[in-house]
């Protein structure tokens, strides 16, 4: 059966608190469904949210930097392993055991050293007959003696063995004929063949069809440092099973293509079709094996299942998120260029934040708001409309926003005034921070705007960093190549904002907000971006390029 995905719900680049909230909020609701949702962000969230988020006791939602699936994200075949000195014996039984054609081989703490396919090992019967020499020289006479199902029943450290073997089924007689110097020699039971073996120099003895060893060839053994195995098997399958006795280690693959847990998928396909393995290692940043991945999981694969909150265009959604499986939109801005493939759910209302149809969808869905959820929904209400001063508020906003009041036990004009005290308070942010916290990208007659809002107490506030304002404003405006940014800053106690802008267009700033004083002076009642600030400035722009 298959296991559920998840849901990643997200808002805007440069999140405000309307985008964290809604995030959390919306999650909430659908793990109330059973869904496996978490909330998502696009950056560092502001002071404001951070206040509100720890008052009511939530966590921040998680960094999402890209909705292409990762292979740690997608279906992969278990880490399944072997040490170096497995053997190759050993391997081939867990092959055919768990129907693999490759296996890892990983040190004691479980980071990939290499790898062994069937193919490998296949070619250990099958290869020059000198590689199988050199690999039984290395192989440990324990090896020998586990692989043959038999014991060890003499060891000797000065022992000599060159890798080659004979297989005697002859008399002392006939044992002149052969060359068995520092040879694994295998023979029978009869002992005085053994002794005669030992003694012309035979590195090991392997005996078959014996329990036991004489005391004679024991001590003959001893003074010529033979050792002797004794074999759980016949002469025909110690004879086959005896070459996969070597470790892996000797014959396993170590220049691998491997490929790292948190690569993108569709990475990994184009990097596959350069190549022919059946499976390929999957490793982290410290080289521990976490599964196997093969051409059919990358066929199989799905990008991240996406919601959106609080904004429909791809300048201000998450990294190629017109690749993601996008499920659905809740939205109070225009409609701009989400394209889909498929129908979704898209709801987009004319009010003043999407907490306040979050909020909405709660009460259609007979769900009952937490206090401490309650509490935070109401900040990003109050928040979005600007205490409700905002062009954008709607009777709605109103009467939800009184609604979770009630519910969190908050008066509303207390509530206001502590969270913008927070939100106002420019003096411990660097200039760089309040340009670029709440910033938001538009295309406006093929220009590229950028428009940032800071919350302050009074406009006054601004003139004491002007000069590191423009500087600041003008590198930023280098670096993302716009053709105008523009910075509002917006008293909700004083009800207006102040302007100042960079960039190739910036003196349409002052035709979209005319002023005897020039840019920098006070409009009052302009206080949304979304309503007042956006309209006024397209409308000049495109004025201008008439």
């Amino acid at each position: 059966m298959e296991s559920q995905r998840t849901v990643y719900i997200t808002g805007h680049r440069h999140p405000d608190t309307d985008s964290i909230v809604s995030a959390i909020a919306y999650a909430l609701l659908l793990q109330r469904k059973g869904m496996d949702a978490v909330p998502c962000r696009l950056g560092k969230i502001n002071a404001e949210t951070k206040w509100l988020l720890e008052r009511f006791g939530f966590e921040a939602p998680m960094l999402f930097e890209d909705a292409r699936a990762t292979i740690r994200e997608i279906e992969m075949d278990p880490p399944l392993t072997i040490t170096p000195d497995t053997t190759i014996y050993e391997t081939l039984q867990l092959m055919q055991k768990h129907n693999k054609q490759s296996y890892g081989v990983v040190n004691e703490k479980g980071q990939l050293m290499g790898m062994v396919t069937r193919s490998d090992l296949a070619s250990i019967g099958l290869g020059d007959t000198a590689a199988s020499i050199q690999l039984l020289k290395e192989t440990p006479l324990d090896n020998i003696a586990r692989t043959l199902s038999g014991r060890l029943v003499y060891m000797d450290d000065d022992y000599h063995f060159n890798g080659k073997v004979s297989i005697i089924a002859m008399t002392e007689t006939g044992l002149a004929n052969y060359d068995i110097k520092d040879r694994l020699v295998l023979l029978g039971n009869d002992k005085e063949a053994q002794k005669a073996a030992i003694r012309k120099g035979a590195g090991v003895l392997i005996v078959v069809w014996t329990d036991t060893i004489h005391e004679e060839v024991l001590e003959l053994a001893r003074a010529h440092h033979c050792p002797i195995i004794i074999s759980g098997h016949g002469t025909m399958n110690t004879s086959r099973y005896l070459y996969f006795a070597p470790p892996v280690r000797l014959i396993m693959i170590r220049s691998l293509v491997s490929f790292n847990i948190d690569e993108f998928a569709e990475d990994v396909g184009k990097k596959m079709l350069k190549s022919r393995y059946r499976s390929y290692p999957v490793i982290d940043n410290n080289n521990y094996l976490k599964g196997y991945l093969s051409r059919y999981h990358i066929l199989d694969y799905h990008n991240k299942q996406v919601i959106l909150v609080d904004h429909n265009e791809y300048a201000q959604s998450v990294k190629s998120v017109e690749s993601a499986d996008l499920l659905e939109i809740i939205d109070h801005h225009r409609i701009c260029d989400i394209a889909t493939s498929r129908p979704i759910n898209f709801r987009n209302e004319i009010i003043g934040s999407t907490a306040s149809i979050i909020t909405s969808i709660y009460m259609e869905n007979q769900m009952e708001i937490p206090k401490n959820l309650a509490g935070l929904l109401l900040g990003a209400i109050l928040s979005d409309t600007l205490k409700f001063r905002s062009p954008t508020t709607t009777g709605k906003d109103i009467g939800l926003a009184r609604t979770l009041a009630s519910i969190a036990e908050l008066d509303i004009d207390t509530f206001a005034m502590e969270m913008f005290k927070v939100s106002s308070n420019i003096s411990h942010k660097s200039v760089h921070d309040l340009i670029s916290q709440d910033v938001k990208t538009f295309q406006i007659d093929n220009k590229k705007v950028m428009i940032a809002q800071v919350i302050i107490a009074a406009v006054d506030e601004v003139r004491s960093i002007e000069a590191d304002l423009r500087s600041e404003m003008e590198q930023f405006t280098l670096q993302q190549g716009l053709d105008l940014f523009v910075v509002a800053f917006t008293s909700i106690v004083e009800n207006g904002s102040i302007f100042y802008a960079s960039g190739r267009l910036q003196e349409i700033v002052t035709e979209a907000f005319p002023n005897e004083n020039g840019e920098h002076s006070f409009q009052e009642d302009i206080l949304s971006r979304k309503n007042q600030i956006v309209p006024l400035l397209s409308r000049a722009i495109i004025n201008a390029s008439i």
